[in-house]
């Protein structure tokens, strides 16, 4: 069972790969590698319009901010997006292949090298190396940004409402996915326990996430004030008009308000990598509770915020009486 999001992001992806078909005026069911090579080479070059920036003095894009160290998103499209345009366009015919449908081969070439590199592995071992397939572009690892502790501060300072506080608390205590913590209901919440029960994506599994006691008074003083919600209605509700469930997107603005007066780039998935990072440092917790606990398919992702916390340490500056010794 695929969530709303996970079929509105395919939905598009199919409706790029149409028009680059009626533009070239080609059937789908008559389609080849060579209409797979055109989408391949427009997205390379063409402008992405969700990265127009029409205010003025606005940062150009795929510069990097100073306070965060974080780059702005390029004005095209990322090579993640490029792969996954192509993964969806593959398992279009492929569906329809299935019942001899479409053209005899997909237009999208198989990588065989990577089906047999992810067959029969286990999730805890290191994913093994493996060819790119054709037309597939080279995809880098992207390094999890955390907020330091003062700047957590500064963006939680930010908050203007009991809601946005009880929010973000539970963003960075849980680690939970951004669309994870927004289906929260109040049976959900285990006080007792100190835990959230989120359905996780993917899977769509209940499983439980930690909350810590400062978010855990955030949340009841937010439920105190706006009063309880109904059965199965999530916790998260509009404050304008009539309530209604808080949406991705209006999650996502609540930050992007509070980052422009701090003139950083911080997005809601890097409280997620914040608790990750937070976490790793934690001498309590092996690699594999701290997997468990984010729901990581495979420990090499988990990885990353350890590899990254450790990085951090090694950047710290050294007194000067350690250095002469």
């Amino acid at each position: 069972m695929f969530s709303p999001e996970t079929c509105r992001s395919y939905a598009y992806d199919l409706l790029r790969w149409f028009r680059v078909l009626w533009a070239l005026d080609v059937g789908w069911e008559q389609v080849t590698e060579a209409e797979a090579v055109a989408l391949v080479g427009w997205l390379r070059h063409a402008r992405n319009p969700q990265r127009q920036r029409r205010r003025p003095g606005s940062p150009q894009a795929g510069t990097v901010n100073a306070k965060t160290g974080k780059p702005r998103l390029r004005a095209g499209y990322a090579p993640a997006t490029i792969a996954h345009n192509l993964t969806v366009v593959h398992g279009f015919y492929a569906f329809h292949m299935h019942f001899g449908r479409g053209p005899v081969l997909n237009p999208v070439p198989e990588n065989h090298a990577r089906r047999a590199a992810l067959s029969h592995r286990s999730p805890l071992e290191t994913r093994a190396e493996h060819r790119r397939g054709r037309l597939r572009p080279k995809l880098s690892a992207r390094q999890p940004k955390a907020m330091s502790d003062q700047q957590w501060a500064e963006l939680f300072a930010q908050m203007g409402c009991t809601r946005d506080r009880a929010l973000l608390s539970c963003y960075v205590s849980s680690g939970a996915r951004a669309s994870e913590l927004l289906g929260v209901q109040l049976g959900d919440v285990d006080w007792t326990k100190g835990q959230l029960w989120v359905i996780t994506k993917g899977t769509r599994a209940r499983q439980p996430v930690p909350a810590s006691p400062e978010a855990l008074a955030h949340l009841a003083t937010y439920l105190d004030e706006t009063g309880l919600p109904a059965d199965g209605v999530p916790i998260w509700r509009t404050r304008r008009g009539e309530p209604r469930p808080l949406t991705y997107w209006a999650a996502r603005r609540i930050i992007q308000r509070a980052v422009e007066k701090l003139d950083a780039n911080w997005t809601l998935h890097d409280l997620r990598h914040t608790a990750a990072t937070r976490m790793a440092r934690d001498p309590e917790l092996t690699l594999v509770e701290v997997q468990t606990i984010l729901r990581h398919a495979h420990i090499s992702t988990t990885e990353l915020p350890a590899r990254s916390s450790i990085k951090a340490v090694l950047r710290i500056p050294r007194p000067p009486s350690a250095q002469s010794g």
